[in-house]
């Protein structure tokens, strides 16, 4: 596994989402109760940006058409979306978010 520091722990505040990019790929970060979350920043449906859409528990929903995402495991949870979303390890070393690229 290959970790790469994408980010710090406090850049990303409780319930909230950042953006980073990796290896020019874009990466949603996740803070839900202190616990970090890595995916995929494109809905597999229709390319929408995941990072701007409503988080409700562990599910993103797409802002263009509602599909849903498990933040865990990537796997749709509400249509239109069919295919999963990629999720990437993640670690923490002191404060540095981590992602395994």
């Amino acid at each position: 596994m290959v970790f790469k520091k994408v980010a710090n722990k406090l850049d990303v505040e409780s319930g909230g989402v950042l953006l980073v990019e990796v290896n020019n790929r874009e990466i949603s970060l996740f803070n839900i109760d202190g616990d970090i979350y890595a995916i995929d920043e494109i809905c597999s449906h229709a390319d929408g940006p995941l990072s701007e859409g409503y988080l409700e528990g562990y599910e993103i929903e797409c802002p263009f058409h509602g599909a849903r995402f498990n933040i865990k495991t990537g796997e749709v949870t509400a249509p239109p979306a069919v295919v999963s979303v990629d999720v990437f390890d993640v670690r923490l070393v002191g404060d540095d978010i981590e992602i395994n690229v």
